[in-house]
């Protein structure tokens, strides 16, 4: 983690999110803009985090490392959202692991300093209702798309998120789980990608090779989103 002293950058990412209109008056002043590089952890499993975030740019994904040693991957964060709103709400909350996928750049509250503040301040907890609310409907969403879409069109849809610099190097456990199929089940797609040319396997792991493709396959997943 970065802290980036640069009051323009800030306050250009600032405008650009609305982020003061999440706040009762002055408070968005004090945040300060952090810069997570790609496979740092935003937020630790296990952990209280130190800050609220508000993730203004860059991909992360949401997972639980459990006592066997097996992460389960839960959802991911793309821009803008809360991270970190649970453990500000209920202390007792268990934190999970927040891991970059692409570089990010949070607006930043210190908890310790702004708890107080944060949970007496009617505007950001309605905001936060407000965000919990569109989370809870897109965790029903993403259980319903997989009934409601085919595995190839998920997958397609789970590759173009989770792609760092053209390439997906996901753990296929974790995805299958994730996707609600079998790991058989998801080799055997991910063998039918490489065959049709949207994929091309290597060291580094699969480079897209053919964007449009797994962009047309993905269109209907995405669009339910909307």
């Amino acid at each position: 983690m970065e802290k980036i002293d640069d009051d323009d950058l800030k306050q250009q990412l600032m405008t650009q999110c609305h982020f003061e209109s999440l706040f009762g008056p002055k408070l968005a002043q004090h945040a300060e803009l952090l810069h997570f590089k790609t496979q740092e952890y935003i937020v630790e499993n296990g952990i209280q985090p130190e800050y609220l975030f508000y993730l203004v740019k860059g991909k992360a994904k949401l997972y639980d490392s459990l006592a066997n040693g097996k992460d389960t991957l839960i959802d991911f964060f793309t821009p803008p959202c809360f991270i970190g709103e649970m453990e500000l709400l209920d202390a007792q909350s268990e934190p999970f692991s927040v891991q970059v996928i692409d570089d990010c750049y949070c607006l930043a509250l210190p908890v310790r300093k702004y708890r107080s503040q944060l949970l007496s301040d009617p505007t950001f907890l309605q905001n936060v209702c407000i965000y919990l609310s569109h989370k809870n409907a897109r965790n029903i969403k993403t259980a319903s798309r997989n009934q409601g879409f085919t595995l190839s069109q998920r997958l397609a849809a789970f590759i173009l998120l989770t792609a760092h610099n053209g390439y997906y190097n996901e753990k296929h456990t974790q995805v299958a789980e994730y996707l609600g199929v079998s790991y058989r089940h998801l080799l055997f797609v991910i063998a039918d990608f490489v065959k049709a040319g949207y994929l091309q396997k290597d060291q580094r792991g699969y480079q897209i090779a053919d964007q449009k493709a797994l962009q047309r396959l993905a269109w209907e997943v995405n669009s339910s989103d909307n």
